[in-house]
């Protein structure tokens, strides 16, 4: 038996693909024929289907993920357009935010440069150069993983037309009332001297001072709770200077305890949860107590305090807030708010007309609205409020 008596099907594909030399032909006879120009005059009248792209960053070659969510998307778009409909794809690309400055900024570390040495103007220019150049090269990259899409009109964040709409959309808003100044705790780098987004921001394992702080009770609806002190657990002692409240749970149970201890703290009463308690005492290598009450949350209600620092110039008044964001995983049930350094004490002291002071400046030192540590930095203040 031979080939030559074997009826075999002939047929004009070549035994190999031979993909990488054929898809840049393929690719290029798309290019010449304005395939997405043709789709869209044979698809003209019908039922639309858009894909808005989420736009990736103009800063340097595609990797693996990027590939992936261009295939995915370019799969839609074309299923929908064999699908019957007029399926458009406009690609774009996001030219804003930290990815491409410090891109500029490594190079400019390379030739030994200071950034704050370069006039702004000149500094957003290279920026969008070097956008510019990356979007070219993005656009030839997506082409040759076989994406389909209105290439010569795409958009960017940083197009003087989409920025001119920004302004529009802003002016709708201003002839309609609708803005206002106002402030809020930002995430922020003191490198950059830059607002961050969240996911700009990664989060690492690392070991930080930890502190109990005491605030004495100066007036309360409790008898009992006068004089004592309540406690509080913080991760961030530098952000003591900035307190002007604190929060508790009223659905949680509170304790007040005598120390008994022949310590500095002997005859101290504390406040705590009583959920806590036990930690606490570990925590702080308290053997002898005596339990002088234990109480509702809700009849904290109306209590004032003294600041830790009252005797040094932080001499206002730190009232007690209801607030259902504290809990009994950790701590002492009790949270110290600082209301210029976290969203959750930030909404509790708005709601409660207690101004949020610009306590840090852009470098990271305190303002001159915090007494004693003016000028300080907060990364070096630790040691000093401890």
């Amino acid at each position: 038996m031979s080939k030559d008596n074997i009826n075999l099907p002939k047929t004009t594909f070549s035994m190999k693909a031979n993909l990488q030399n054929k898809e840049p032909g393929l690719i290029d006879f798309w290019d010449k024929i304005e395939l997405y120009k043709k789709l869209r005059s044979s698809s003209k009248g019908k039922e639309k289907f858009v894909l808005h792209d989420g736009p990736p960053y103009a800063n340097g070659n595609i990797h693996m993920g990027t590939a992936l969510n261009k295939i995915l998307k370019d799969l839609i778009v074309k299923f929908h357009q064999m699908s019957g409909k007029d399926s458009v794809y406009v690609p774009g690309w996001d030219c804003h935010g930290l990815p491409i400055e410090w891109k500029i900024e490594e190079q400019y570390k390379k030739n030994k440069k200071n950034k704050n040495d370069v006039p702004i103007n000149e500094f957003r220019k290279e920026c969008r150069d070097f956008a510019t150049k990356w979007i070219g090269v993005h656009k030839k990259q997506f082409k040759r993983l076989g994406v389909v899409g209105d290439w010569d009109n795409y958009y960017s964040t940083m197009s003087f037309d989409a920025e001119a709409q920004i302004v529009r959309e802003l002016g709708k808003f201003l002839k309609e009332g609708s803005l206002y100044r106002g402030y809020k705790p930002v995430l922020w780098s003191t490198v950059e001297k830059t607002a961050l987004a969240d996911a700009e921001v990664e989060y690492l394992d690392h070991k930080s001072d930890t502190i109990f702080a005491t605030f004495k009770v100066n007036k309360s609806n409790v008898e009992k709770l006068l004089n004592t002190e309540i406690i509080i657990w913080t991760t961030t002692p530098w952000t003591i200077p900035a307190n002007r409240a604190l929060a508790y749970n009223e659905n949680l149970k509170y304790v007040i305890i005598n120390i008994e201890d022949q310590t500095d703290f002997k005859d101290r009463q504390i406040v705590v949860a009583e959920d806590l308690l036990k930690s606490i005492l570990e925590n702080c290598n308290i053997k002898k107590f005596k339990k002088i009450l234990s109480f509702p949350g809700k009849d904290f209600e109306g209590t004032i305090c003294s600041h830790p620092f009252s005797e040094i110039g932080f001499d206002y008044d730190i009232p007690m807030l209801e607030a259902n964001f504290v809990t009994k995983e950790e701590g002492t049930g009790i949270v110290h708010c600082a209301p210029s350094h976290g969203s959750d004490d930030f909404n509790l002291c708005l709601k409660n007309n207690i101004k949020a002071e610009e306590t840090v400046d852009d470098d990271g030192k305190y303002t001159n609205n915090v007494p004693l540590f003016e000028g300080v930095h907060i990364f070096k203040a630790n040691k000093i409020i401890i």
